[in-house]
């Protein structure tokens, strides 16, 4: 599942073991080029480690929306802290997004202006519209209310805010590592940050996969952190979406629409040569807890089959996000009052304003230059009890999945040979909870076990990969690591590839 706009570039060198910079940020995406760059402008050494290649996470696979109309978030954080804090993340967001257009103008990034929807697709979700035009009125923001939705699909009425933009996130993160290596900033691919420990000098000690680095300061960019102190997997929910790409055969609107209520679909159109390129997304679930995920990418092709019949499918992917229980992003020390581990995270899917602006508060703590919005990203904040029901009703729901991904160990093993192709089980062998699967003829074995917290892996039919419902870490079909909290990769049993049985 490969999107859309994946470009392919050589691949940049390796950390090597021994090296020492200030900062070092860990994760190649927006937040963490966007975050280099600044040091950089600010004259401060850096480094960037990237476990895989730029643009392999969530960055490269989102649908790049810079939008301030964001579904309905702006009813969630006026409900849940006020008007006030409204007007701040919005403030936030707006100088995330001007930041980021005024990049792309000044570096010949193509970018388009369309304006946004967040629509009603039935009765039920209409209150939701009202909602969100009422509060973000209330922050300032220049909606409107309208019944028109210039769409082939149905649309009731919605939120219209004009003048927003989209990007192609490949061409822009591209275009972000260029510029921070022309500042002599060096990026290391395929360079896993494995562990963090601090030596007697201060410094931090960066365990990777080619050996320690040190730094006096550390920046997780990493979509969740991959540093369990400070618990904050316990304070987000990762989530998973899927998206489909479809040749257009005519122009459609440019504009971009989301939906107030579920299943959601989010919608807009890519400039192509060969004709414009339609992306529809939605069908999001809780990392590990879908079991037919190959049904959700299916039931998106249904609905535009339906809504858009003269569209010719071109990819599927999906992109992994982490939604923040008390609904604000995180920017700040992983531990209070430390500033030597900094981090950023939550962006409820909204990060092409929330990681720029994250990006200003992190470079802000260093320099002592903080926006005046900053504290809206604070990741310690009084009012955080306020989330303290959602906290509860999350991590009840994790503690369920780790006592169900257990207790149905009683599948007695069979002979992995027989695994059909592109399938995957979890069972135990004598003592070992093992997860086999085939994929491309190979087919492996490979302990079920999650190295973060112990929880239980999935298989993933749609992506041919091993999900763990408890956080969201991610493995391929042969355990290497992909994504989320843990920083290690299944323990490898077994591989057979055409008949023959290979130890690991």
């Amino acid at each position: 599942m490969t999107p859309v706009w994946k470009i392919d570039t050589p691949a940049r060198l390796r950390v090597t073991s021994g090296l020492r910079y200030d900062v070092v940020v860990i994760g190649g995406g927006l937040t963490g080029l966007v975050t280099a760059l600044l040091l950089a402008e600010n004259g401060i050494e850096v480094a960037v480690l990237e476990g895989r290649r730029i643009g392999d996470g969530t960055t490269g696979a989102s649908t790049a929306k810079i939008s301030l109309l964001q579904g309905i978030r702006g009813q969630r954080i006026r409900h849940r802290h006020g008007a006030s804090t409204l007007r701040t993340y919005l403030d936030a967001s707006r100088a995330g997004q001007q930041w980021l257009l005024e990049y792309c103008a000044g570096h010949g990034i193509p970018h388009q202006v369309a304006d946004a929807f967040t629509y009603a697709q039935s009765e039920r979700e209409l209150a939701f519209v009202r909602r969100e035009l009422r509060a973000l009125r209330e922050a300032g923001l220049p909606v409107e209310f309208t019944r028109d939705v210039d769409a082939p699909f149905p649309a009731l009425s919605g939120v219209r805010l004009a003048q927003q933009a989209q990007v192609n996130p490949m061409s822009l993160l591209q275009n972000l590592a260029a510029d921070v290596e022309s500042h002599t900033i060096p990026i290391y691919e395929s360079s896993l940050v494995e562990g963090v420990s601090v030596a007697a000098t201060g410094d931090h000690l960066i365990a990777t996969e080619h050996g320690t680095v040190r730094a006096g300061t550390i920046i997780l960019a990493t979509g969740t952190p991959i540093l369990d102190r400070g618990g904050f997997f316990t304070r987000l929910v990762p989530l998973r979406s899927y998206l489909t790409a479809y040749r257009l055969p005519h122009p459609v609107s440019q504009a971009m629409y989301i939906t107030a209520g579920e299943p959601t679909r989010s919608i807009r159109t890519v400039p192509d040569p060969d004709g414009d390129v339609l992306l529809v997304g939605g069908n999001g679930h809780v990392v590990g807890r879908e079991d037919h995920t190959d049904d959700q990418v299916a039931e998106l092709r249904g609905w535009t089959a339906r809504w858009f019949p003269a569209a010719t499918h071109l990819a599927s992917w999906s992109a992994q996000d982490y939604l923040p229980i008390g609904e604000l992003p995180y920017a700040g020390p992983l531990l209070p009052g430390q500033d030597g581990i900094l981090l950023a995270t939550g962006y409820a899917k909204w990060g092409f304003t929330n990681a720029v602006a994250a990006a200003h508060v992190l470079v802000g703590r260093i320099t002592g230059k903080s926006p005046d919005w900053a504290d809206v990203f604070a990741t310690w904040r009084p009012d955080e009890l306020r989330s303290l029901p959602a906290a509860v009703r999350t991590n009840a729901a994790v503690a369920l999945e780790f006592c169900a991904g257990w207790w149905h160990l009683t599948r007695p093993a069979t002979d992995p040979l027989r695994t059909p192709e592109g399938t995957g089980r979890v069972e135990r062998r004598f003592a070992r909870p093992t997860a086999t699967c085939t994929k491309g003829g190979t087919t492996t074995s490979v302990s079920a076990i999650c190295p973060h917290l112990g929880g239980i892996v999935r298989w993933n039919p749609a992506e041919k990969s091993w999900d763990c419902p408890l956080h969201g870490s991610r493995f391929a079909a042969d355990g290497t690591r992909l994504e989320g909290p843990t920083t290690h990769s299944l323990t490898p049993l077994s591989t057979t590839i055409t008949g023959q049985e290979t130890p690991p």
